[in-house]
């Protein structure tokens, strides 16, 4: 089985930046897309931000500009740096990736970390 596991989550004044962290841990051949979805109480989750392996990135146009992904392929981790937080980022953050095990690709999630931005 993959494992995604979330960190950095918490609570953050507007304006104020925070920076997540999802390691994949198990057994794998490789990871292709990996990426970040959030949801918001009473709605549907959505996406933020998705990277490929070869590092091309696409954002959803409310967070253009002020978040950033990136990842590492060494330690198959990925990372996701908000800037300029607003209140209507506060959300429960998942990770996702797409990985090849054996041949097949399964689409993975995590847990999922708090993120609340609040005076």
């Amino acid at each position: 089985q993959v494992q995604l596991v979330e960190s950095g989550g918490g609570l953050v004044q507007p304006g104020g930046s925070l920076r997540l962290s999802c390691a994949a841990s198990g057994s794998f051949f490789s990871i292709n897309t990996m990426g970040w979805y959030r949801q918001a109480p009473g709605k549907l989750r959505e996406l933020v931000a998705t990277i490929t392996r070869s590092g091309s990135t696409n954002y959803a146009d409310s967070v253009k500009g002020r978040f950033t992904i990136s990842r590492d392929n060494a330690k198959n981790t990925q990372y996701l740096e908000m800037n300029s937080l607003k209140p209507e980022d506060t959300a429960v953050y998942y990770c996702n990736a797409v990985v090849v095990v054996a041949g097949p690709m399964y689409d993975y999630w995590g847990q999922g970390t708090q993120v609340t931005v609040s005076s």
